[in-house]
């Protein structure tokens, strides 16, 4: 069999992740290894088989896998066709390593809403600029992923907090340009930053991401009927570049912002 090799890898700007790696294996089995940060890995096409502790375990297209850091595991195409695989290395910001033994009990989560919100992440961290979203998306992830090695996963309560939301909104509507961080959100309101997404999310229905960009687009909206082509708008705004500008502004307003502003 042919070996094939298309691999991506990057490291984003969002706190705890230390690296993304997407890769299209064919006849290649990885040794058996080690990493110094957590393996959390799901697989679009074909599967993997690897060992981890001296046992089996497989990664099927409705599976996330979390290989914990320090343990030894390899890895191999379980299908003719090899695997397609996406990977967020996580260091211990994330997830502690006093979870490492229950990782090594269960490393392989059958959870469709986890499966989901993995593959929103990476979506997220594939784009330059939505770093809040992904934040915000590897939040929720996390705590997903804590509740499964603690036992306990069940769907958390709502989270009422009105005056938390509120100090949010506000910080946001002070940062539109220049945005901020989930983890500097948490910091300044001293509040945990999952509780910070859902609060937010409770109250004004809407994350605070999307929040945050809605407040962009409007602003970009102004800009482009003053005038200003997109190039310039997008960094006024406090988007990333023209192109995440037009992602965002189209999303929302159902058409490009040089469209938007040829309509005057």
């Amino acid at each position: 069999m042919a070996v094939r090799q298309e691999v991506t890898a990057w490291r984003p700007r969002v706190p705890g992740v230390t690296e993304v790696f997407h890769a299209h294996f064919t006849g290649y089995a990885y040794p058996m290894h080690v990493h110094d940060a957590w393996t959390l890995l799901i697989v679009d096409d074909g599967a993997v088989r690897y060992d981890l502790e001296r046992h089996e375990h497989g990664t099927p297209h409705d599976t996330v896998s979390l290989l914990p850091p320090h343990v030894p595991h390899n890895g191999s195409p379980a299908t003719p066709d090899g695997f397609r695989k996406r990977v967020v290395y996580l260091d211990s910001s994330r997830l502690g390593e006093e979870l490492i033994g229950a990782a090594v009990d269960g490393p392989d989560l059958r959870d469709p809403v986890l499966r989901r919100r993995v593959g929103q992440l990476h979506s997220a961290l594939a784009r330059p600029g939505d770093e809040l979203e992904a934040e915000s998306r590897l939040t929720l992830v996390g705590e997903r992923l804590r509740d499964h090695l603690r036992h306990r996963v069940t769907a958390p309560p709502p989270h009422r907090d009105p005056v938390l939301a509120r100090e949010l909104r506000e910080l946001l509507d002070a940062r539109v340009v220049e945005g901020v961080s989930l983890e500097e959100a948490a910091r300044l309101l001293l509040a945990h930053p999952a509780h910070l997404v859902r609060a937010f999310s409770g109250a004004y229905g809407i994350a605070p991401h999307q929040y945050l960009t809605s407040r962009r687009v409007g602003r970009a909206r102004r800009l482009l009927l003053d005038g200003l082509p997109p190039g310039e708008v997008a960094p006024v705004a406090g988007f990333y570049d023209q192109a995440h500008l037009t992602r965002h502004f189209k999303k929302l307003v159902g058409i490009t912002p040089g469209r938007y502003r040829g309509a005057r």
